[in-house]
């Protein structure tokens, strides 16, 4: 069961790298988490993390990883896809699909009451976004979007990158979060607080 975790994790890691990569989009190397946590985290963690040779990884070496890297810390204790969400393209490109749906579903625009337009999204991305790659992202057409596509698409609506990737982020969508995003105050409020989150 043990073996079955660590090699759980060091999977985890792989995604968690590809993901969630830097401005230049690479991937980060073992030196660059080093300085990017001060510290908190060597380099020597970082190869032995990837081999799955961590016993204890130490919930504040896997914090700072995240914050580092941009993610929530919830995202390391994620459980893998199975089945229709697991691998495979089509599977992928679905769960994806349905994601953002659902954020089109949940989340009005705050000054008409409507729902978003995909040229709507388009325009809050500041050109992050075409309305082309959102209705890429909608429809699932897009089989391996660039992760700077879902951050932005993920502050458009003000929501965590987290849900895009893989669905941890689900309850902002929902009820009471999904009726105060629609108060155009609250909504101006999170939009800025997560463009500067992204900013660091």
């Amino acid at each position: 069961m043990e073996d079955w975790h660590l090699s759980h994790v060091a999977r985890k890691f792989e995604r968690l790298l590809d993901t969630f990569r830097r401005e230049d989009g690479r991937r980060w190397s073992g030196i660059e988490l080093e300085r990017a946590t001060g510290g908190v985290v060597t380099r020597s963690y970082v190869t032995n993390l990837r081999k799955g040779r961590i016993d204890n990884q130490g919930m504040e070496k896997l914090a700072a990883i995240a914050t580092a890297m941009g993610f929530t810390p919830a995202l390391w204790f994620e459980e893998e896809p199975t089945g229709a969400e697991g691998r495979g393209t089509a599977g992928t490109r679905e769960v994806l699909a349905g994601r953002v749906e659902r954020l089109f579903d949940a989340i009005k625009d705050p000054k008409t009451g409507e729902t978003y337009a995909s040229s709507g999204i388009a325009r809050i991305s500041l050109g992050d976004l075409t309305e082309e790659d959102v209705e890429g992202l909608r429809s699932g057409s897009v089989t391996e979007p660039p992760s700077s596509h879902l951050l932005a698409l993920a502050r458009a609506f003000g929501v965590e990158p987290s849900y895009l990737v893989d669905g941890t982020g689900e309850a902002l969508t929902g009820g009471e979060v999904a009726r105060a995003l629609s108060d155009d105050t609250i909504r101006e409020i999170v939009l800025f607080a997560s463009q500067l989150r992204i900013g660091f």
